[in-house]
């Protein structure tokens, strides 16, 4: 117990300084992935993403990151074995929290979309494997968080490919495309509203003290989506066709879309920052706990308020200094997008996202937007889609795991030879 007891306060405040470059990171890094879309499909400017953003992202940090927080704390890794020597613990979660933000921070430079899931759990089971012993690792859990990568792409583009073909049906392909969007874009803002409060209200609000049942959170959520509908409504009631011809109505349906987008933006940044927190707070959660019970290793713990807001507040730090870069990215190079495509990949993502929140599994926002945005582009055809810039981003998700290991385990070394054990 010698080294926590001795050095507990400056590993504790290495842990929070860390834990904020990753969160810095995931915001840097990630913002694509809730606003390149809208950005792209010039729906909304770069300036109006980062407000929304900056809105969304903290609420969705603070009000539903509890949730994916536990799984990266606790489920990664099995802190039983280490309950005779506490500290390697505490180092491997500070190594792990610097590997995955300095790669997150090398990759933003370059314009990277990477996972910042991929890169967390990358470093916690480089270092666990590596550092402590193999059966350190849960790997069933390991199992569970990879497979979700692999589906949770897979879902979103399926998802987004039905999204889209329905607004062709519905509304391109009708006699007048603009009557058509009119009639039938409430229900898809009213699906957007209804999906995130609902997730919301069932998992979102205990930190904050209010615990519905799941009869009183579909209510709620049933009036919150017609609240959402309504001022959706009035929005697009303000826009007018500018003269009756085939390309100006086109332009006239996409501006509809465009109002859409508001709100898949909003429901996209809060679905991000509900999962992404926990990359960021997760195994910062796992130090502060150990540290203040002066080294004890439980398998549950409090979720102190005050991570949450250095997770979100990291997050917003880091999309409005160095968000633009990826963002280019997501939003232009993959896939034209318009206001409808756009649209169709941002509320299939969210979804994916809320819901895999909801079931403690941190999947990744960047393989799901992007397997939202791949949907859409098959939807118009393969042509649609830049391959080149597909297969760079697929090479960089392969990177991502091994150099957040390799980082983690240079780091949980150095920890261990300036701090010691026992």
């Amino acid at each position: 117990m010698g080294v926590i007891e001795d050095y507990g306060s400056t590993l504790l405040l290495l842990a929070i300084i860390f834990g904020f470059f990753m969160a810095w990171g995931v915001g840097a890094n990630d913002v694509a992935n809730a606003m390149g879309t809208s950005v792209g499909a010039k729906a909304i400017t770069v300036k109006q993403a980062i407000i929304i953003a900056v809105i969304f992202e903290f609420a969705g940090a603070y009000l539903a990151g509890g949730e994916v927080t536990a799984t990266i704390r606790k489920g990664i890794i099995d802190p039983e074995l280490l309950g005779d020597q506490p500290e390697l613990l505490v180092y491997g979660m500070m190594s792990a929290l610097l590997a995955a933000g300095i790669w997150l921070f090398i990759a933003t430079t370059f314009g990277w979309p990477v996972s910042t899931t991929h890169s967390i759990v990358g470093a916690i089971v480089g270092f666990a494997a590596v550092g402590i012993s193999v059966d350190a690792v849960n790997w069933l859990k390991v199992g569970e968080i990879v497979s979700s990568w692999v589906i949770s792409p897979i879902l979103a583009g399926t998802m987004s490919f039905l999204l889209y073909q329905s607004v062709r049906k519905f509304i391109f392909d009708t006699k007048d495309p603009f009557i058509s969007a009119k009639r039938y874009v409430p229900i898809y803002i009213f699906m957007v509203g209804f999906i995130i409060s609902l997730v919301t209200m069932v998992k979102g609000l205990k930190h904050v003290g209010l615990n519905l049942s799941f009869p009183q959170a579909l209510m709620y959520s049933f009036g919150a989506a017609l609240v959402i509908t309504a001022l959706g409504v009035v929005a697009i009631s303000r826009i007018r066709r500018v003269v009756h011809s085939a390309h100006q109505d086109l332009i006239s349906v996409e501006r509809i879309f465009g109002v859409l987008m508001v709100f898949t933006a909003c429901s996209m940044a809060f679905a991000h920052g509900s999962n992404d927190v926990a990359n960021a707070i997760g195994p910062l959660a796992a130090v502060h706990s150990i540290l203040s019970s002066g080294g004890k290793v439980a398998q549950e713990a409090a979720m102190p308020n005050w991570l949450l807001l250095l997770g979100g507040g990291g997050i917003v730090a880091g999309l409005t200094l160095y968000g633009y870069r990826v963002m280019r990215t997501i939003g232009t190079h993959i896939t034209e997008l318009t206001p409808s495509s756009g649209f169709a990949a941002e509320l299939a993502a969210a979804t994916t996202v809320v819901f895999a929140s909801a079931f403690s599994l941190p999947v990744s926002t960047t393989h799901t937007l992007v397997g939202g945005v791949l949907g859409v582009g098959l939807a118009r055809g393969l042509s649609a889609l830049n391959l080149r810039v597909v297969a760079t981003i697929f090479v960089s998700w392969m990177v991502t795991l091994p150099a957040g290991a390799l980082l983690s385990i240079i780091f949980f070394f150095m920890f261990k030879a300036i701090f010691g054990t026992g």
